[in-house]
């Protein structure tokens, strides 16, 4: 028999729907476990243990809901179980897998982030079938490391890596790994091999449980005027670029429409500018070249949900620039694309 853990934090697979509005409930989780003994022949074989270390919709979530979810995990001595399963809402699935993939990369135990894109009451939703991938990757496969099982509509589940996940698309409850490459897929009970890992991870320090507030993440955008944005208590700026890893680097409508008159602004009052996600070539735009002579650092290779969280705990663990850059550089958990 396996014993997992099971943790419990809301989101829509731990809510019900009621005159018009979804909102947490304190049945719905256990719900979950009832749908799978209802529905899983051999559910014999698995033991759940539960805690609920928060009951709440995903999009109200900040990085404090992590560290408390961390807290709760390590206090139930993970090691004492076969694999993990953490109910999740899909709003910042991606930031979450991100959040625990960096801080429990050395873990030796499965740990898996379920999602439904509707209640488990409607019959549309997919989390009994997310749920199911997660209990039989944690049976055949048992590999350590965090992983988000998610079945898009009309299609197989995919197994995601926790560092690969990206947001869901637009207008859309899909769900992808960074440039569509899943790590498995599971159908009919099996697990196929897609895209195996090519990446030498490496050893990092001890790493604690804190995540910076003082991380400012911005989106870019046609007509995106820097002189909106107060700098104060800020000590890195994550900038997204635009799928061809470039931003504004021109004065032609303005220096406040201009990062390269941004990325001076912040360099005069110390503060670091980090640009994601770009894949790393022999070519670039002329705008990227001139950003990054500017004094940017471009995070190379990594989707912009990973850079922004990996970015919060080099600044939450380390003062020292040289660590920071080397935490940030290091493939911690096979988050770098190729």
């Amino acid at each position: 028999m396996k014993n997992i853990l099971v943790v419990f934090t809301g989101g829509t697979i731990g809510s019900t729907a009621s005159e018009g509005t979804i909102n947490t409930s304190s049945a719905a989780p256990f719900k979950l476990i009832q749908q799978f003994q209802q529905h899983y022949q051999n559910h014999q074989q698995v033991h759940f243990d539960t805690i609920e270390p928060l009951q709440i919709l995903s999009e109200n979530l900040a990085p404090a809901a992590w560290e408390t979810l961390i807290e709760a995990i390590e206090d139930a001595q993970p090691n004492q179980y076969d694999g993990i399963i953490i109910t999740h809402g899909t709003d910042t699935l991606a930031y979450a897998a991100a959040a625990l993939s960096f801080y429990f990369n050395t873990s030796k135990i499965p740990m898996l982030l379920v999602s439904s894109d509707y209640p488990l009451d409607d019959p549309r939703a997919n989390g009994l079938e997310n749920f199911v991938c997660a209990v039989e990757f944690i049976l055949q496969i048992n590999q350590a490391g965090v992983f988000a099982p998610y079945r898009n509509q009309q299609q197989p589940t995919q197994l995601h890596r926790g560092t690969r996940l990206g947001c869901s698309l637009q207008l859309s409850g899909d769900f992808f790994s960074v440039q569509g490459k899943s790590y498995m897929q599971f159908e009919n009970r099996q697990f196929s091999l897609l895209s195996p890992l090519t990446t030498t991870q490496t050893s990092t320090p001890n790493l604690k449980p804190r995540f910076s507030k003082r991380i400012l993440m911005i989106k870019p955008y046609p007509g995106l005027n820097y002189a909106h944005f107060n700098l104060e208590n800020i000590d890195a700026v994550l900038h997204d670029l635009y799928h061809s890893g470039t931003a504004c680097a021109s004065t032609q409508w303005g220096k406040t429409h201009s990062l390269l008159e941004f990325i001076k602004r912040c360099k005069e009052q110390g503060i670091k500018v980090y640009m994601a996600p770009a894949i790393k070539s022999a070519d670039a735009y002329q705008s990227t070249r001139a950003l990054i002579e500017q004094g940017a650092e471009m995070i190379w290779n990594m989707s912009i949900e990973a850079a922004y969280v990996k970015l919060m705990l080099a600044y939450g663990n380390f003062t020292d620039e040289p660590q920071i850059l080397d935490f940030i550089n290091a493939d911690i958990a096979g988050e770098h694309v190729h």
